[in-house]
């Protein structure tokens, strides 16, 4: 929930505008820069979808309303000073007007979903909706989750022997989603074990 008000941003400043930076929600990388002033800011939390003012045109634009490659508002977040917004958005195409994923010339990376993946994980044992994959694994208790890790561990072991880099794909993934349930039974998150292995990479 965007919990900032306009009365609580300082857009006096920069003459009236205040800078905002656009990330991807999927994977926190740097979509773009641009300005809003208070109706463009009011305009943004009003359609959820994020809109600039040009300072060239001297009125509000809304991202995407000419491509059709809208940043749709998940989340916005101010700097300490009030006078900076950050805003978590999720992308309907290319950001930048050549064609680019990012206007920083960024290459889009998915590797962040892991952390999504392990969330949404987290959901489902809390919530067990029906029809879940999910949730029929952590009803089946800790001993099915274990097995499932291992069953997928083995059928990597095997892709890879066989050398079949499609099937190593496919079983690595399984192998993944599996181990993020075995970590969210035992109350582990993929958090800890990522600061592990950069507690192990700096000592080396």
């Amino acid at each position: 929930m965007i919990k900032i008000k306009t009365e609580e941003l300082n857009f006096e400043k920069l003459g009236g505008l205040i800078p905002a930076i656009i990330i991807d929600f999927n994977t926190n990388q740097v979509l773009m820069l641009g300005f809003m002033n208070k109706e463009a800011y009011e305009k943004t939390l009003e359609t959820k979808r994020v809109t600039f003012f040009s300072r060239t045109r001297q009125t509000y634009w809304i991202k995407g309303e000419t491509s059709g490659n809208y940043l749709n508002v998940i989340d916005i977040k101010s700097d300490c000073d009030n006078d900076t917004l950050l805003i978590i958005a999720k992308p309907e195409g290319p950001t930048c007007h050549t064609g680019a994923y990012s206007c920083f010339d960024i290459e889009k990376t998915n590797i962040n979903f892991l952390k999504q993946l392990n969330e949404l994980i987290n959901e489902r044992k809390k919530n067990l909706p029906e029809n879940s994959y999910t949730t029929k694994l952590f009803k089946e208790g800790a001993n099915r989750i274990i097995q499932k890790v291992g069953e997928e561990a083995i059928e990597t072991v095997i892709a890879a022997k066989n050398r079949d880099k499609k099937e190593i794909i496919n079983e690595t993934a399984d192998l993944i989603y599996h181990l993020l349930v075995m970590l969210s039974e035992q109350d582990i998150n993929l958090e800890e074990v990522v600061n592990k292995l950069v507690e192990r990479h700096n000592v080396k």
